[in-house]
């Protein structure tokens, strides 16, 4: 076994804090036996107990169940005995690992969009308990990443194995400013310029805890303060499928125009699946240079540098201040904008981030 293998386990295992006595949830799928295993170890020498489950978003089995389902005409409900499993266990650790990254693209995309709502309980449970989501590096990753396989395991360990201390420092910089601030204005060049207020939200500085790798400083939007127009000029790889150029236009926080030169039905049976998909849950800036290139994974490209993402659907509820509404929705779907060229952050009119580069990197002070 690679060592960084049991490397990456012991980061996950110090994510959610694993101790004795733990009731650990594990889901997976075949190309991650190595990283389960080293998990299983971890549990054993820590005295917490394991069970390893397959992922319910990708892989053979779940497109099998969800084509027979349409076939058949099922509507879905919340399956008992999940919810039962998520509500007994303590922590979870979700693990990605695709055999083929494309495997549900046949899948309809209003059927998926039914399955995630009738999951929606299941979700809920699941981040409010001790949680974790991780990529273990697969071929066919690095075939949608254009690396070779050693390239991409490289890729990745360098992403996640590192000093999350100093990470830390670098993001708390972004976080003190979005605290402190009331309105965010987001443009990139002539195709993209909004607006939102986060006043009484919270920034949260993501290092190594819920997302591994972490890299991103990020924040909730006031649902219904959202204001322009967006061009997310990075690919959404959703449900096996690439939308491109997609671009949505909000006036008084909901998506009133949407569109996408690639695949638009996909980005309309996400904005369709209920009221609050079509409001932003989330705004993300990628702090993680070791994350240097987009590879089609929203895991690792949120967090890369010289970005912005935002998502449209649930809010995380420790965004969200207490006199505040949560944006509640089966959906949370990242999309991102290239703020490399032509494109600038402000808060509260003053400009944080210009061209990629940060206030408090270049000289001007915090």
């Amino acid at each position: 076994m690679d060592p960084r293998i049991r490397e990456h386990a012991q980061v996950l295992a110090d994510a959610i804090d694993l101790d004795a006595g733990d009731d650990l949830v594990i889901k997976s799928e075949p190309a991650a036996d190595d990283l389960v295993v080293a998990l299983y170890e971890l549990a054993g020498d820590r005295g917490a107990n394991p069970l390893a489950i397959r992922t319910n978003r990708s892989g053979r089995a779940i497109r099998g169940y969800l084509r027979a389902a349409d076939g058949a005409g099922v509507e879905f409900e919340t399956p008992a005995h999940e919810q039962a499993l998520v509500e007994a266990a303590d922590c979870h650790v979700v693990i990605r690992a695709n055999e083929n990254v494309t495997e549900t693209s046949d899948v309809d995309s209003e059927v998926t969009s039914e399955y995630d709502k009738a999951h929606s309980p299941i979700l809920d449970e699941r981040l409010s308990d001790r949680w974790t989501l991780t990529q273990h590096p697969t071929p066919s990753n690095a075939q949608l990443a254009e690396m070779s396989t050693e390239a991409y395991e490289n890729f990745v360990y360098d992403a996640v194995l590192k000093d999350w201390d100093e990470q830390e420092a670098f993001q708390e910089h972004m976080v003190d400013i979005l605290n402190d601030g009331q309105q965010v204005r987001i443009v990139s060049g002539e195709t993209t310029d909004v607006t939102m207020s986060i006043a009484g939200n919270v920034a949260l500085n993501d290092t190594n805890t819920h997302n591994i790798p972490g890299g991103e400083v990020f924040t909730a939007p006031v649902p219904e303060s959202v204001e322009g127009e967006v061009l997310f000029d990075k690919p959404v790889y959703q449900n096996g499928k690439e939308v491109i150029d997609a671009r949505l236009v909000f006036e008084d926080g909901e998506v009133v125009e949407h569109s996408a030169s690639k695949n638009e039905d996909t980005l309309t049976s996400i904005l369709e699946t209920d009221p609050g998909a079509r409001r932003l849950g989330e705004l993300g800036i990628g702090m993680n240079r070791d994350i240097d290139r987009f590879t089609y994974n929203m895991l690792f490209d949120e967090k890369m540098g010289d970005t912005v993402h935002m998502a449209v659907g649930r809010a995380y509820e420790a965004n969200v201040g207490e006199d505040n509404e949560q944006n509640q929705s089966a959906q949370h779907v990242d999309m991102i904008v290239d703020m490399s060229e032509d494109s600038r952050i402000e808060v509260d009119g003053e400009v944080v981030q210009r061209d990629g580069v940060f206030r408090f990197e270049d000289g001007e002070g915090e």
